[in-house]
């Protein structure tokens, strides 16, 4: 299997489909950190990410922000002291497709850049 964070997100309708309980499964075994939850009846991938500081933080963010518009999936950034919750998810099927594992993986890989 190709390394999720080697992958390009694909344009996604509607219609496309969601990830079956299978596919969690194995996925989740390559983002480990990540936690699937269900948000307002929605499936969810959430991580925390912790820093020394607000200045370190806020440029973790804005990496996320510059890999979001790069593969043009947006997910929720929560930026705080020392903190950042990323949440990504599909808005278009209401719940998670490959994408969201995709972008999981390459979140993950920004920690060593």
């Amino acid at each position: 299997m190709t390394d999720l964070s080697q992958q390009k997100c694909e344009a996604c309708r509607a219609d496309a489909p969601k990830v079956s309980d299978d596919e969690l499964k194995e996925l989740m075994g390559q983002i480990p950190d990540w936690t699937p939850m269900a948000r307002d009846g929605v499936m969810q991938l959430e991580r925390e990410f912790k820093f020394k500081n607000f200045k370190q933080a806020m440029a973790f963010s804005n990496k996320v922000g510059e890999l979001a518009e790069a593969e043009f999936h947006h997910p929720s950034i929560l930026l705080e002291w020392g903190k950042v919750t990323v949440t990504w998810w599909t808005h278009a099927i209401n719940g998670l497709h490959k994408n969201d594992f995709i972008c999981a993986a390459k979140t993950d890989a920004l920690l060593s850049d």
